[in-house]
């Protein structure tokens, strides 16, 4: 008898009353946003005050979505790793037989290039003989060449084929073309916010942003 685990996970936000009184009172504060209007000083007080109730619902709505997330993001994972667990054998099964077959395969293509040279040198030998003395000496005795291994092997399970994978790695970046570089973004951000003075290629500046502390 197997044993089967689950969980009650609420899934649809639109009909979560308490996700509808937020997003209800978005609507009416983004209405007011868009019709509102900053000409004075006296303006940014009553405009405050909305960043401050706006700030409280972002957070509320950001804590009614994790609410919902988390819990699938946790079985999600739980279900990853029990499977990736459980994959294991068969994927060490997988990768352990085609890289014996390629091995195979590989030593083969070795052993017959070997057996080419040797030939071909058997072969100079005996031109050279012959350029020499006129005739040679005794038949070339030239070893057995294998056939070239097969590509492909076809069962009555199925086909295996090999072919040709295009890999690179970087050897000389100074030498990579600009275009294929990328900046690390978090590296620069992180540099520029502890108060970096510069960095060579790159503008850095300031501009005015606004922190709101709700009460």
């Amino acid at each position: 008898m197997t044993e089967e685990t689950t969980a009650l996970i609420k899934i649809n936000p639109r009909i979560d009353n308490e996700v509808l009184s937020f997003h209800n009172e978005a609507l009416k504060l983004q209405e007011y946003a868009e019709a509102r209007v900053i000409a004075t000083a006296g303006d940014l007080k009553p405009a405050t005050d909305d960043l401050s109730i706006i700030a409280r619902v972002k957070k509320a709505l950001e804590e009614k979505r994790k609410e919902y997330v988390k819990p699938l993001q946790e079985h999600v994972k739980e279900i990853n790793e029990t499977f990736k667990s459980l994959m294991g054998p068969i994927e060490q099964a997988d990768t352990v037989t085609r890289e014996k077959i390629l091995a195979f395969q590989s030593k083969q293509k070795l052993i017959r290039e070997e057996q080419e040279k040797i030939n071909k040198l058997r072969l100079e030998a005996a031109q050279r003989e012959k350029e020499l003395k006129g005739e040679v000496s005794e038949p070339v005795e030239l070893v057995e060449v294998i056939p070239e291994a097969s590509k492909r092997t076809r069962t009555d399970m199925g086909l295996a084929s090999t072919f040709k994978v295009r890999k690179w790695e970087v050897i000389d970046f100074s030498l990579v073309p600009d275009d294929m570089k990328m900046i690390d973004t978090g590296k620069v951000t992180k540099l520029v916010k502890a108060g970096i003075g510069a960095i060579a290629g790159i503008r850095i500046w300031e501009e005015d942003s606004l922190r709101v502390t709700p009460q």
